[in-house]
């Protein structure tokens, strides 16, 4: 029973510094469910309008047409109605900044 005790808690100090380290922000992990269509950089490997070089102001005002079905496709209505404002500001922002770096 010791050596069970004693292993759990070193396992548990192992894993501490994972922890502190973090995983992506939010931001990063919304743009994850995007990367299919239009690419993880936001440069669409196909068909699908690429996200790359566009303004987070205007990737905000699609969504949102898209979101309150004022703008039609295919599935982006659908996906769009998913994210609250602030997953599609974060989203918006985060495929903005893209080009700045």
């Amino acid at each position: 029973m010791k050596k069970l005790f004693y292993s759990i808690i070193l396992m548990s100090i192992s894993l501490l510094p994972n922890l502190a380290i973090g995983g992506p922000d939010r931001a990063t992990l919304l743009s994850m469910s995007c990367a299919a269509c239009h690419g993880t950089d936001g440069k669409s490997p196909g068909a699908m309008p690429g996200l790359y070089g566009k303004s987070s102001e205007y990737i905000e005002d699609q969504m949102i047409h898209f979101r309150n079905d004022e703008r039609k496709g295919t599935v982006m209505n659908r996906i769009a109605k998913g994210y609250t404002e602030a997953d599609i500001k974060l989203i918006a922002s985060y495929f903005g900044n893209l080009a700045n770096k």
